[in-house]
């Protein structure tokens, strides 16, 4: 059995205990078979076989994504689908490049179903107008995905159309045996919540916002925005999730403010100052992210965004690193 078969079939299994393992091995295969990260360890002057602990695993900085094929054994796949970030016409999108779709798929169903149980239970809409604009999105992907999962009646995207929305919204509350999830890009839920208030149908939901104002807000931080939108979705902790192009897995926020990784990801801090200085337990920093998903990718990514870290793993993402895109999901401007 290759070395993929044979990761992928664990995967599922991975927990906390082998965590640490199974990103040695993936590190060792990706040094030796990404060819940008071979390149990059190589520039570097770090010989992976010096590598004994999570904290000494040199990341990826994600610009890679922008300007390279970022692929494990790029010779013996081609991509069968591709992602790329959100971003103006100025920008250069980031590309993540999929040797197996339903790998995504299947990997962001599990982590939803372990943070909000069965998805044949829930009723999805969604407000992400700038990515169903833009094309190409890897959440699209994913709520089209798990709305297919649900077996829902109601279509899952609304563009514009308000009105629409919430008489789907009201039509959805009233299914027996269903909970009915809202989810949205900030901006959006903030012209939702203007427009209608505390109207009815808006009351008794998950509402799960996924960060991101695209320019056509002020950005916000967390608590402003989600005291913004108590005031028309009711007191219930607002949710959040914490994804981007270039991860196959999300964490997730359940109402306090603090992301939890799932048992695929998981997330280190690296001092801002030093790229290299990283940390299981700095307490603040800058995000340096693990995703055993990315097995066809790379799995160790440097991004430009910054958190405080909690003993028990959770972390708040703080904002953006200064001279960084605002980009992907869940990125707030502190």
């Amino acid at each position: 059995m290759s070395f993929r078969a044979e990761f992928l079939r664990q995967l599922p299994e991975v927990s906390a205990a082998t965590f640490e393992a199974a990103a040695l091995a993936l590190f060792r295969h990706q040094a030796a078979h990404c060819p940008p990260y071979a390149a990059y360890l190589r520039q570097l002057g770090r010989a992976p076989a010096a590598v004994g602990t999570l904290a000494d695993i040199p990341f990826l900085p994600i610009e890679f994504f922008k300007t390279h094929d970022v692929r494990t054994e790029p010779a013996a796949w081609g991509p069968q689908e591709e992602f790329l970030s959100s971003g103006t016409t100025r920008q250069q999108r980031s590309r993540h490049q999929l040797r197996d779709p339903a790998l995504y798929r299947a990997n962001a169903a599990r982590i939803f179903e372990q943070y909000y149980g069965p998805l044949l239970g829930w009723t999805l809409l969604a407000l992400l107008p700038s990515y169903l604009e833009q094309g190409q999105s890897s959440l699209v992907a994913m709520v089209d995905d798990f709305a297919r999962r649900s077996g829902q009646a109601q279509p899952a995207f609304f563009l514009h159309d308000h009105g629409a929305l919430r008489r789907a919204l009201a039509e959805a509350k009233q299914a027996a045996g269903r909970r009915v999830l809202l989810l949205g890009v900030s901006y959006a839920l903030l012209d939702l919540a203007a427009e209608a208030g505390p109207a009815p149908e808006l009351q008794g939901l998950t509402v799960l916002e996924t960060g991101g104002m695209k320019g056509r807000r002020r950005e916000l931080i967390r608590e402003e925005l989600h005291q913004e939108l108590q005031r028309a979705f009711g007191p219930a902790g607002i949710h959040s999730e914490y994804g981007m192009t270039e991860l196959l897995s999300q964490a997730y926020s359940l109402g306090d403010g603090r992301f939890h990784c799932p048992p695929p990801l998981r997330v280190l801090l690296r001092d801002p100052a030093d790229p290299f200085d990283v940390s299981e337990r700095r307490g603040d920093g800058a995000i340096n992210v693990i995703d055993l998903a990315n097995i066809d990718s790379c799995a160790f990514i440097e991004t430009k965004d910054l958190a405080r870290q909690h003993p028990d793993g959770s972390f708040e993402v703080l904002g953006r690193m200064d001279n960084s895109d605002v980009r992907g999901c869940n990125q707030l401007v502190a």
